[in-house]
């Protein structure tokens, strides 16, 4: 990928900057701005190089949803210059960004660019957290504009890349749901990794595979192949767990969860079973939280996130329900690298690269 840092001068250029500000919003606000400030670098040192731009995003799935929350705290939080950047409205409202249409994302580039002849404008994608789609924006639109990868899109395939070659000992920690995006990361690693923990609503389908009651628990009923993987010694489930039973959370072992609960969390011996592997890592990736998030089941994935800060392993966390944890326990500074990708980050992970990589080749 040419690099931004390569480009000498964009004076009387335009810039259009694929960013993803697909932000969580509350009441009209943005809650968490993660996403928005990594980006800003990119932005100040085009700006730096004589640039005016126009930032690309989309916010929420159907288009609907108004940039105005967004646009206010990215002025808010630059404090840029209202003429230097402007933005194009929510690429999703528009049918041929999710349909890669090819005309869409013509009329895309033709905004900085009329002739497209390559002298008045450029397009950077910044966006890794949506590189993993196939996207008009992502994908097609790097075809009409001489075309770059922005610094934090750079800073995440660099710090991703670690784990091809790693440290050791390395340990990878999984957690959330999405089986089906997982699984190809678990048989990887059980090959990479020294140890590979699994937790979140993936630790339901484990114990399951091995027999074990998971009551009401989310499990996901493809089958996927876990008892070939169950008897590997590097892999790691939990020992005992949280339950909702009643109303109440209780500490159970994984054999004494009854039919009627619901497993939110991993439990007190499980965290300390983990520590010890933590204290001795070289390298830990993680990606997902521990617990049923939403539902009270945060607390093991508070433990562990300090467990690893306290750690003198490299760390590298990614995955929207823990990076909106670990802002909202202001510890984005604490680790090696906090990754703004979710679903790009276990893609790139398992692939080594992204359809909106490949684009900028």
């Amino acid at each position: 990928m040419r690099s931004i840092k390569s480009i000498k001068n964009l004076k009387n250029k335009i810039a259009l900057v694929r960013v993803d500000f697909n932000v969580p919003i509350g009441n009209g606000k943005v809650l968490d701005d993660f996403r928005i400030r990594a980006a800003l670098p990119t932005v100040d040192f085009l700006l730096k190089k004589g640039a005016k731009i126009i930032l690309l995003t989309h916010l929420g799935k159907d288009g609907s949803a108004s940039l105005e929350p967004v646009i206010k705290r990215f002025f808010k939080i630059s404090k840029i210059a209202r003429d230097k950047v402007s933005f194009f409205d929510n690429l999703r409202k528009f049918p041929g960004e999710i349909g890669n249409d090819q005309n869409f994302a013509k009329k895309l580039a033709e905004m900085v660019d009329p002739t497209l002849s390559g002298r008045a404008g450029i397009y950077v994608n910044d966006a890794f957290s949506v590189s993993h789609r196939a996207h008009a924006s992502i994908v097609t639109l790097p075809k009409f504009l001489p075309h770059f990868a922005g610094l934090q899109l750079e800073k995440e395939v660099k710090n991703l890349s670690v784990a091809f070659k790693p440290r050791h000992p390395f340990l990878l920690i999984l957690g959330g749901a999405k089986f089906s995006t997982k699984m190809p990361l678990i048989k990887k690693y059980l090959k990479l990794a020294d140890n590979v923990f699994i937790g979140g609503a993936l630790a339901d389908d484990f114990l399951k595979a091995e027999g074990d009651e998971v009551g009401k628990s989310l499990v996901d009923d493809t089958n996927y192949g876990i008892s070939n993987i169950l008897k590997n010694k590097k892999l790691i489930s939990p020992s005992d767990v949280v339950v909702k039973s009643q109303n109440k959370l209780i500490n159970k072992k994984v054999n004494e969860v009854a039919k009627n609960e619901i497993i939110l969390d991993i439990g007190k011996e499980t965290i300390k079973d983990l520590a010890s592997v933590i204290k001795k890592a070289k390298l830990i990736l993680w990606n997902g939280p521990l617990g049923k998030y939403e539902d009270g089941g945060a607390e093991a994935t508070k433990k562990i996130l300090k467990l690893v800060v306290a750690s003198k392993a490299e760390s590298i966390i990614g995955g929207g329900d823990t990076v909106d944890l670990i802002s909202k326990m202001k510890m984005e500074k604490d680790f090696s690298f906090v990754s703004t990708g979710g679903g790009a980050m276990l893609q790139f992970l398992a692939n080594g690269t992204l359809p909106g990589i490949k684009a900028l080749n």
